[in-house]
């Protein structure tokens, strides 16, 4: 199967059902299959040959749902290429992915391309790939940051969004609220699950108020809502929370780092009946795992169990399996959702694709440290790069930033660390409060003695507005200790 398969089959199965919603703009199944078909014979017409890269530099909008899926129509690679990013990067990553097209976003001119795709035919091109083809470069920061891309073919990016729509138990009447960037994969492929299903998704600007979650919910009744945790935090800061009505919401899903236990029994309380969702997953292999809703309450600190159709499973340092209870390992992955590689790194692709134990079969190693209950769970530690190493100790941030969570009125916290003469590195602790807190650093600092070993407790607590965040919605960690380091 081919990614734009999803378009092309739900336009024959509900043509006149809703596919995208955009501000004003509303397009059918049938209208964005057309809308695609011509972006594809455009692109076909200007030369692009099997495999070329085609760089897409928009906001979401209808314009990039269609250019990617008529990218792949025409047999291209897609780009999703961040529209803020600054010139000098935008530079490199056109060079580093070879693009052979740039799309941006629609302009007046004699020979625009958005003015040839409307007079272009709305016919369907004959399919250039198969599923062993590359469909898309997705970009990520190492832990160098720069840039390298997430080479994904048809078959990674359609076997996981199959897996997805499975559990997710997706269906054409489910209306997805997309509030995130489209070069973030989270965000990138609602659409995908959408189209699977022939739901509906509704693209908003990138998630900055809760207005911004609580208004579509209102207006097109949404079913599914995609959320990170930093946008959780920001919802359940807004006070008056339970005067709204949230029946419409069938799930809700959270992926990136873990949810506090304390908002998934928040967001229980205020969507009632709605299926909470904790994932797990990363950009390399799209999804890995998925705790059951009815499980949400009893194992709140779980990811749950590999998705449909992958297998997922700790290792040691030599890379061999860990089946005892509490071990921490590193978590390992095998299955079709699996990338091909970093594009035009073989050196970094060696060093997290191994062959597994079931030959002709690769082994992600996701480079995550997790351990698994006597039941199989999964239950993540923290990043391996992550790992804080002060005094001989080595320190999980989320083991801290758990303790503190526990405060009703802490809303993010961070734990991270700085260089340190006599430590290696010493921890530190940064937290955004409630509005209207009386929360101070001594109290901070009392509760977590209280919870915490002496070598955890955080030589250093700051109350901050707010945690620096990556582009995907992230805590950035490296951030916070760069921030003490040029304050110091």
């Amino acid at each position: 199967m081919l990614v734009q398969s999803f378009l092309e089959d739900s336009s024959e199965r509900f043509p006149s059902r809703e596919a995208l919603v955009s501000g004003e703009r509303r397009l059918t199944y049938l209208e964005l299959e057309a809308f695609a078909n011509r972006v594809a014979n455009v692109l076909i017409d200007d030369g692009l040959e099997h495999g070329d890269r085609v760089a897409l530099v928009l906001e979401s909008s209808v314009e990039v749902a269609g250019a990617m899926y008529g990218i792949l129509k025409a047999g291209g690679v897609f780009v999703m290429i961040d529209p803020k990013v600054k010139e000098r990067k935008l530079a490199f990553l056109l060079e580093d992915c070879q693009a052979s097209f740039v799309v941006n976003g629609p302009a007046t001119g004699i020979d625009d391309f958005w003015q040839r795709v409307q007079a272009a035919s709305p016919e369907r091109p004959e399919a250039a790939s198969i599923d062993v083809d590359l469909a898309s470069l997705i970009y990520t920061s190492g832990s160098t940051g720069v840039p390298k891309a997430v080479a994904l073919s048809h078959l990674n990016m359609t076997s996981a969004v199959e897996s997805i729509t499975a559990y997710l138990e997706l269906s054409a009447s489910d209306r997805i609220l997309n509030l995130s960037p489209l070069h973030f994969d989270y965000g990138l492929y609602n659409l995908f699950l959408a189209a699977q299903a022939g739901a509906a998704t509704i693209l908003e600007k990138p998630f900055i108020s809760p207005h911004q979650i609580i208004r579509p919910i209102r207006d097109e009744r949404v079913t599914g809502l995609p959320l990170v945790p930093s946008q959780v935090a920001i919802l359940l800061s807004l006070q008056g929370l339970d005067r709204y009505d949230f029946s419409s919401v069938r799930y809700i899903t959270s992926t990136g780092q873990s949810l506090p236990v304390r908002h998934i029994r928040r967001l229980a309380e205020l969507f009632g009946e709605a299926r909470i969702y904790s994932m797990y997953g990363l950009t390399e292999c799209k999804r890995v795992s998925y705790l059951p809703p009815d499980e949400i309450l009893t194992r709140p600190g779980s990811v749950g169990k590999a998705m449909p159709n992958t297998e997922a499973f700790l290792v040691d340092e030599e890379g061999r399996r860990i089946d005892t209870p509490g071990r921490i390992g590193e978590l390992a992955v095998r299955g079709a959702n699996v990338m091909e590689g970093y594009w035009r790194r073989p050196e970094e692709t060696a060093e997290v694709l191994r062959s597994g134990d079931v030959p002709g079969r690769k082994l992600l190693l996701t480079g995550d440290l997790f351990r698994q209950d006597e039941e199989g769970y999964l239950y993540f530690v923290a990043r391996k790069d992550d790992l804080i190493k002060s005094g001989g100790e080595r320190i999980s941030p989320k083991e801290v930033e758990a303790v503190v969570y526990e405060l009703e009125d802490v809303l993010e916290a961070a734990a991270y660390s700085v260089e340190d003469e006599i430590l290696g590195q010493a921890l530190r602790l940064a937290v955004v409060l409630r509005r209207g807190s009386d929360l101070e650093e001594t109290d901070l600092r009392e509760h977590c003695s209280a919870c915490l070993e002496s070598s955890r407790v955080p030589r250093r607590i700051e109350i901050l507005g707010c945690l620096p965040k990556t582009a995907t919605g992230k805590v950035d960690r490296r951030a916070l200790g760069a921030r003490e380091r040029c304050a110091a």
